[in-house]
């Protein structure tokens, strides 16, 4: 089974279309106004932010939390600092012998949004 699509409310389509860019690094995909939706892909995940749509916590994988919150501050609220969550001593969860790093920030319609990255255990 594979995840298709992941939904999340934005009331400015413009002002969303404009953050996620930023965040992302690339255009959307899609705009379909009306009804009021936009789409990104998320390495072959459609994100599609709509006015109807409930609030979701969505994890996003970046090369660097640290350097992604970096990037965004200034522009966005940083909810919380980055830090690491987790240790992977197996590949269960996440890259076996690496430190699991996450960080929230608020996206500019008050969605948050988890930020994911995965870094090498200091020995």
């Amino acid at each position: 089974m594979k995840l298709v699509q992941v939904a999340q409310h934005a009331e400015d389509l413009e002002r969303a279309s404009a953050f996620y860019q930023n965040l992302l690094g690339t255009e959307p995909t899609g705009l379909f106004d009306p009804p009021g939706l936009l789409f990104f892909d998320l390495d072959g995940v459609r994100l599609m932010l709509q006015r109807e749509e409930s609030s979701a916590l969505l994890y996003l994988a970046v090369p660097s939390v640290a350097d992604t919150v970096e990037r965004l501050r200034g522009t966005t609220e940083i909810v919380s600092e980055p830090h690491v969550i987790f240790h992977h001593e197996n590949d269960a969860l996440g890259p076996a012998g690496t430190d699991e790093w996450q960080a929230i920030i608020r996206d500019s319609e008050g969605n948050l949004v988890g930020l994911v990255s995965y870094k090498a255990t200091a020995s």
